[in-house]
């Protein structure tokens, strides 16, 4: 991936459409790490399983910043 996109190659150079991405990649990662964790939970992995649940929270915490930068952009 470019990292001079600017819009030629996906027809879309609004920033807040990489804010939306963000925030869907955060959300997507929450979801996935659910499945993980309950995997190690399974296996009796506390550590992986907590291992998982930190990152889990710190993709939610982006998703949220992303949507409050969002939600700004969008009303100022």
């Amino acid at each position: 991936m470019s990292s001079n996109e600017t819009g030629q190659v996906t027809g879309t150079p609004d920033k807040d459409y990489n804010i939306i991405w963000f925030v869907e990649a955060c959300l997507s990662n929450v979801l996935r790490l659910e499945t993980y964790i309950a995997d190690a939970d399974r296996a009796g992995d506390s550590e992986l399983a907590d291992f998982f649940r930190r990152a889990q929270e710190a993709s939610r915490k982006g998703a949220d910043e992303g949507k409050e930068l969002l939600t700004r952009r969008l009303n100022g």
